[in-house]
């Protein structure tokens, strides 16, 4: 079962692209890297890394990509569970606690994606990026990242 703890990992370049994967999944919706704790003790930086790898195939800590990059925001949403993923959770759990992070990385960083996952990517411009979402909270973190960033 999947505990109702994430990361949200907002993935750009110094000049504000954002990188935005396709779900391949009944949703087909796009979105940022985003991933459930493997454990409780999981610390959540190690969450972000862990999913960060996995769907992009960026490493962070390599010398590309230092992990002083890796920036937790301290900001924290709080969401209803989709129906069509309950079943992924305990009885009785129906709210999720996803974390954002940010993550730069330079222009022309290359993306492997983990086609289990994800059917293709883009990087857009932080507004564009933010319109494409489907997801309210994913959106909301991507104007912050475009309001601070200036």
């Amino acid at each position: 079962m999947k505990l109702p703890e994430s990361v949200l990992v907002l993935i750009h370049t110094p000049q504000r692209d954002v990188l935005l994967l396709e779900r391949n999944d009944a949703l087909r919706g796009w979105q940022s890297v985003t991933g459930s704790r493997a454990s409780a003790d999981e610390p959540l930086r190690d969450t972000a890394v862990r999913e960060v790898a996995e769907e992009t195939g960026i490493v962070i800590g390599s010398a590309a990509v230092p992990a002083t990059r890796l920036v937790d925001l301290d900001r924290r949403h709080v969401y209803e569970i989709l129906p069509a993923w309950a079943h992924r959770y305990a009885p009785g759990i129906t709210h999720n606690t996803e974390h954002v992070f940010t993550l730069q990385v330079d222009r022309g960083t290359p993306v492997r994606l983990s086609p289990h996952e994800h059917l293709r990517f883009e990087w857009l411009p932080w507004r564009d990026a933010a319109a494409r979402c489907f997801s309210r909270t994913n959106a909301a973190a991507i104007l912050d990242l475009g309001a601070t960033a200036r």
